[in-house]
């Protein structure tokens, strides 16, 4: 098989919205860096919720992106926190795959504290193949070919063979 046709993981995407800043949005950077061993970013609101009370700049949650063997290790790790089952409704047309981890406590090293509560995530992880650089660089820049896209299928099938994913 051609070398560049392999699916790999892109970068994986950490996710915990709070909806409101100060101590519960501490509290959930600290567990977040705990689990990935990387400083998170304050993700920011974008618009005014007057229901929810959120403020348009108001800091409401936090994120870290991760790549490369660290990015492999968190996504399985969370995958055997799920038991490795995935709906084939959480993969979108592009390949990339989306799914929640509703307690931090399953991570190892993480225990329940009634102090700082309980705190879920969203997982994105972003699949591609080599040669992707042609639709990204600035200078002489080419149409991504069809064959070079990652498909539902493509990731499906990837998922499956390396990390043992049911998809159902």
């Amino acid at each position: 098989m051609n070398p560049m046709q392999d699916v790999h993981i892109d970068k994986v995407v950490v996710h915990m919205s709070v909806g409101e800043s100060g101590d519960k949005l501490v509290k959930a950077e600290n567990i977040i860096s705990e689990i990935t061993g990387q400083k998170p970013v304050r993700t920011i609101a974008k618009r005014t919720q007057p229901a929810f009370g959120i403020r348009k700049g108001q800091p409401i949650g936090c994120k870290v992106y991760l790549r490369g063997k660290t990015a492999e290790d968190f996504v399985e790790t969370s995958l055997s926190i799920l038991e490795n089952k995935i709906f084939e409704s959480q993969f979108d047309r592009s390949g990339n795959l989306s799914y929640g981890v509703e307690e931090h406590t399953d991570f190892p090293g993480q225990s329940y504290d009634p102090m700082i509560g309980i705190y879920g995530m969203d997982v994105n992880v972003i699949l591609e193949k080599k040669g992707i650089r042609i639709a990204r660089r600035n200078i002489e820049r080419k149409k991504l070919p069809s064959k070079q896209i990652v498909t539902r299928e493509d990731a499906v099938k990837f998922m499956t063979e390396k990390y043992q994913v049911e998809v159902l």
